[in-house]
């Protein structure tokens, strides 16, 4: 178990041979795969250096009808923000949906996080004019929706 936010911990899935992961110019070849899309269990790539996890992204198949591929999640820890490595994490999400075949993506961001949406019109996702109420942790907040061709 890894340490995460506080209060928070993951138990990542590991290969059983570690590679490095630098933030400034990580090599597809050394993404590992967590899960490979079998099942429900949507494909989640983990960034890791040195044997710890640095973050996470999680793709697959759209949960929205008339949409094609889905950015579920993505999560870098804190203590690398800013190092690359949610930029490297976002590409192999995109290259990991054009593998499975998806020839555009959509992801949900929170309305009120300027952060997380700076960063994906960065990576050159757009808003496509959908938003939505969720309740979530308790808590009612409101949702964009981004999109982008791959």
């Amino acid at each position: 178990m890894q340490k995460g936010l506080p209060g928070f911990t993951w138990r990542p899935g590991r290969p059983r041979t570690r590679t490095p992961c630098r933030p400034s110019g990580c090599r597809r070849s050394r993404w590992r795969t967590r899960h490979r899309g079998t099942g429900t269990q949507p494909p989640t790539l983990v960034a890791e250096r040195n044997g710890e996890i640095l973050g996470f992204v999680a793709v697959g198949a759209s949960r929205d009808p008339g949409t094609d591929g889905e950015l579920f999640a993505i999560y870098v820890h804190p203590d690398h923000w800013g190092t690359g490595v949610g930029h490297a994490l976002i590409e192999a999400g995109e290259a990991e949906l054009r593998r499975l075949g998806h020839k555009d993506s959509i992801l949900w961001v929170l309305d009120d996080n300027p952060r997380a949406r700076r960063f994906y019109e960065l990576a050159g996702w757009s808003p496509d004019g959908e938003a939505r109420d969720i309740r979530i942790f308790g808590f009612d907040v409101s949702e964009v929706r981004y999109a982008k061709g791959l």
